[in-house]
């Protein structure tokens, strides 16, 4: 069997040094670290890391929860965080959580019971949360990706949910809309959406225009045509509708289509999130766009730096709007 000292004969170097090449590649010298890991290959050597890991008392593992991986958002975000934290010698270990506080708790369990080094997670609502609770009785390190609203516990990375959505209000305003609705899953389950309602209110309150009750639709990604017929057919009915993210927005669209509405001529649909395939479809979406990789790779190195002792601060990052061609001018 290949062991470490076979690969070090091979390597031309001592034992010591090929253990160190593998557990502390960072102080090693690369001609010498390559040396090594080509010698590993050759002799089909793979490092022992559950010794490691007794040894050190780390895993070189992050936790990472997100609500879902149907929505491309967390998906691009992984990527990111993937590519940061293996460029460290670390690896993800990631779990869903359907926006369900029970399962949060259940992963959080399981992922502390594996002694990750640290977590990085989106909460359903960072200011109820069970999770929370039990993990600011606790020294891992943890940083909070898209839930904005947390204790001074954890540091968040994430963006300014109330004021995109205002500002993307303010567009809609400034076609001619005033009867703007505003569209989202189970709200009580999203933080996010729950501050993008707020925005949508005050830009309303602000224009003068009467901010309506949310429509609330029963999952996050998909709309059901029953409750937003309720929403058209009147004198009063929607001329826009903005949606807590853009899957929710396509599916609108799509809803809109059957019911007989035409977008935009008949009422205009903004997203949020920025995903590629809103700008892939016809009408093209017009949508608030987060920075999502770089949502992942700040996250990540903000827990890489605490996992390292250091002291880090909370993170808010630039959103835009991106034009599209499900807006237009309001038709009187």
């Amino acid at each position: 069997m290949t062991d470490l000292l076979s690969v070090a004969r091979l390597a031309g170097v001592s034992r010591a040094t090929a253990a160190r090449a593998f557990s502390e590649p960072e102080k090693v010298r690369k001609a010498t670290r390559d040396k090594v890991f080509s010698a590993s290959q050759q002799l089909g050597f793979r490092p022992n890391y559950v010794a490691r890991q007794l040894r050190t008392q780390s895993t070189c593992i992050i936790g990472v929860m997100v609500p879902t991986l149907s929505n491309p958002l967390f998906s691009e975000q992984l990527q990111a965080m993937e590519n940061v934290a293996r460029a460290a010698g670390y690896s993800l270990m990631v779990a869903t959580s359907n926006y369900d506080p029970e399962r949060e708790l259940a992963v959080l369990e399981h992922m502390l019971r594996l002694r990750v080094d640290g977590l990085a997670l989106t909460v359903a609502d960072a200011r109820q949360s069970a999770s929370l609770a039990l993990l600011e009785q606790e020294a891992l390190p943890v940083v909070l990706v898209h839930n904005p609203v947390a204790s001074a516990h954890f540091v968040t990375v994430s963006v300014d949910n109330q004021r995109a959505m205002y500002q993307a209000t303010q567009h809609l305003l400034m076609l001619g809309h005033t009867r703007i609705g505003m569209l989202a899953g189970p709200v009580q389950q999203s933080d996010r959406a729950q501050l993008r309602y707020q925005g949508y209110r005050q830009a309303m309150i602000d224009a003068r225009c009467p901010p309506l009750p949310l429509i609330e639709m029963p999952h996050h990604t998909r709309v059901e045509e029953a409750p937003l017929r309720r929403h058209f057919g009147t004198d009063g009915e929607l001329t826009a509708l903005l949606c807590s993210n853009d899957l929710l927005a396509l599916s609108a669209i799509g809803a809109l289509t059957r019911l007989g509405y035409r977008v935009p001529e008949d009422i205009s649909v903004v997203g949020f999130d920025g995903i590629e395939l809103g700008e892939m479809v016809s009408p093209s979406l017009y949508s608030v766009v987060q920075p999502t990789y770089q949502l992942g790779q700040v996250a990540t190195e903000s827990l890489l730096r605490l996992i390292g002792g250091e002291k880090v601060t909370s993170r808010t990052l630039d959103f835009i709007l991106r034009p599209g061609e499900s807006t237009a001018r309001a038709q009187h």
